[in-house]
């Protein structure tokens, strides 16, 4: 059995397929890690698997729980297959066809992790589905991927926004509206993007959480309002990003919805996860005009 953990930035509740995902694990405990083993060692011989099995896990108060299980290939396996080079696909398939990991020319257990670090970045096409709603939960809505490699978790995460197509900062200027459940984590990200430049506009009541805190963010006005209102400033094209974190429910006429699809629409950067926000900030704060260049042919495992 020939086993690899990938780390998702984003928690439980985003499709793993729209999470951004580290490979090695960057926040794992070995204890943790060796739990995951021993879970996946009990589960792939209790169901008779023989090639490859997907298994999604959930760490919470380091305790091991697991999501679901599949019996399958994913399609992290080609990008894992290019940073370890290991042919992951040719293995499995020669195991179904009765040659054991060790005829040929593998060992059993967790592979040896190398010398970079690898970060799998989703990219989505909301801006050609008219009407479609960008916020992300359980259900798949990225249609490609893109990967950064180096040598540092802060390089390889920018080189793979890079990818996706999010160059900032252009104008320094953003929008964040956010639900109650979030406005106590978003103070955070609110004071992470100011201390980068980053000039704040808010609406109503994430402006008034927000200034309390001390964060220096300029109220404006619902789309429902009198202009300028939050659909100004985003038609202006003088806005960089949108933090929207949605509540519950898809109701198009809402704000949230609104905001969201005109951003969009109109080539602005759209999330609405703070683990998301998070990542992108620590992405900004490190991000460097010389980057290195890596060979992943050459690299060595550690």
């Amino acid at each position: 059995m020939y086993k690899r953990q990938i780390e998702h930035v984003e928690r439980a509740g985003v499709h793993s397929g729209d999470s951004i995902s580290v490979y090695p694990p960057q926040k794992i405990k070995q204890e943790i890690k060796d739990v995951i083993v021993d879970y996946t060692k009990r589960l792939a011989k209790a169901l008779h698997v023989v090639g490859l099995i997907n298994i999604q896990f959930i760490v919470y108060e380091d305790q091991v729980y697991v999501i679901e299980v599949n019996p399958r290939s994913s399609r992290t396996i080609p990008y894992i297959s290019k940073v370890t080079d290991i042919p992951i696909v040719a293995i499995a398939t020669k195991a179904i066809m009765g040659h054991t990991i060790e005829e040929q020319g593998y060992s059993y257990g967790i592979v040896p992790e190398k010398e970079t670090i690898a970060v799998k970045m989703p990219v989505f096409s909301f801006e050609k589905i008219k009407g479609a709603e960008i916020s992300l939960g359980p259900e798949m809505k990225s249609t490609g991927e893109c990967l950064g490699i180096a040598k540092t978790f802060n390089e390889a995460l920018y080189k793979a926004f890079l990818g996706a197509g999010i160059v900032l900062p252009k104008y320094k200027q953003m929008i964040m509206t956010l639900k109650d459940a979030d406005k106590e984590e978003g103070v955070a990200v609110a004071r992470r993007f100011e201390a980068l430049g980053y000039k704040i506009y808010a609406t109503r009541s994430t402006a008034k959480y927000l200034q309390e805190r001390g964060v220096n963010a300029l109220r404006v006005n619902k789309i429902s309002q009198e202009s300028p209102n939050v659909m100004d400033l985003i038609l202006g094209h003088k806005i960089d990003l949108v933090i929207d974190t949605p509540t519950q429910g898809r109701d198009k006429s809402r704000d949230g919805f609104l905001i969201r699809r005109n951003a969009i629409e109109t080539g602005v950067h759209c999330l609405t996860s703070l683990d998301t926000a998070n990542a992108l900030a620590l992405s900004l704060e490190n991000a460097s005009d010389e980057m290195t260049l890596v060979d992943i042919a050459t690299v060595k495992n550690i």
